[in-house]
């Protein structure tokens, strides 16, 4: 049975401020953990004023004071943005703190406009260098070697769990020759989906972390008790992908009746095939959804977005979820037995 864990995008709305965003983030961890998801991931994003999770470390520091058990990481860390000595001395910090429940997993975009990657004082030729700066990042986790000049205070040791995320084929590659566990933006890039799983797996070398592939698959839920009520609810996501395609940063934004109304045919047409992989509706289609996903794609592990405006609703969404899931272990275990 596929674990599930929960990708928050600590979002700014229209009647919730950056505070607000942060804490209902660390509300939602605390529920996460008692519903039985496995990690709660934040990502990197600059520049995004719906977006609250830019100082990405001192959120997952924020969200784990707020929690107990569930695993806390990032979803990931735009490597190319930083020195990985930077990053190694704050994950370390992070699993120092919070022990044996820290996730680093990294990408190679920079998770911006091209003008905050100037401001962000980094060149766009900085990404070519993501294989060796990972190689550089994993070192910096291991144990302190006798006479090593350059250490990344904490970090030495804590050997905090690096993952490789992607949305194309390069990352695929990629994570199976490091023996990293690999997961895959189908949330929003679904298009190479099944081809980067298919390299992931039938390349992956076994690693002193992983032993065996282990892959993750991203997917945009939107769960209520009722279809009507999900679509419904889904609007604030697909109005968001339209502002994205518009160049607009917008705060999250309320549902709406009628979605045909705020969107062109060329702009739906372009944000439902980034959100052609979503699972939208009651506790019945949800469980047929997920339970399709997994058996197409055999993940080892689902990471959910459930983008919804009202903090109670998003509550219930991914309570309904966790729902599911358990249900359909319970039938796993009589069919077994």
């Amino acid at each position: 049975m596929a674990a599930i864990s929960i990708l928050d995008l600590v979002r700014v709305t229209q009647s919730t401020d950056a505070r607000g965003a942060l804490d209902n983030a660390r509300d939602l961890a605390a529920h996460a953990e008692r519903w039985g998801y496995r990690r709660f991931w934040v990502a990197e994003h600059h520049n995004m004023p719906g977006i609250a999770s830019a100082a990405t470390s001192i959120v997952i520091a924020h969200i784990a004071a707020g929690s107990k058990t569930i695993r806390v990481g990032a979803g990931g860390i735009m490597l190319p943005n930083h020195a990985p000595i930077i990053i190694a001395e704050q994950f370390g910090t992070l699993a120092r703190l919070f022990p044996g429940r820290i996730d680093l997993g990294l990408g190679r975009a920079p998770g911006t406009d091209p003008a905050t990657v100037q401001a962000l004082r980094r060149q766009p030729s900085a990404s070519e260098s993501f294989p060796q700066d990972v190689l550089e990042l994993q070192a910096y986790f291991a144990a302190a070697s006798p006479g090593q000049r350059v250490q990344a205070v904490p970090a030495a040791g804590t050997d905090v769990p690096l993952w490789i995320l992607g949305s194309s084929l390069f990352g695929a590659y990629l994570a199976a020759e490091l023996g990293l566990p690999y997961a895959f933006a189908s949330h929003f890039a679904p298009e190479q989906l099944l081809p980067a799983l298919d390299v992931y797996r039938s390349r992956f070398k076994p690693s002193e972390q992983l032993g065996k592939p282990h892959a993750m698959v991203g997917v945009n839920i939107i769960a209520a008790e009722t279809d009507r009520e999900a679509r419904f609810l889904a609007t604030t996501q697909q109005m968001s992908f339209a502002n994205i395609l518009r160049g607009a940063r917008q705060l999250s934004q309320p549902p709406i009746d009628d979605i045909e109304t705020y969107w062109s045919p060329r702009e739906k047409a372009q944000a439902m095939q980034m959100l052609s992989r979503s699972i939208i509706g009651s506790p019945a289609t949800v469980k047929a959804g997920l339970e399709a996903l997994i058996d197409e794609t055999a993940a080892d592990e689902v990471m959910i977005v459930s983008d919804i405006y009202d903090h109670a609703l998003r509550l219930r969404s991914f309570e309904i979820i966790a729902d599911t899931q358990q249900a359909a272990a319970a039938q796993q275990l009589c069919m077994e037995t």
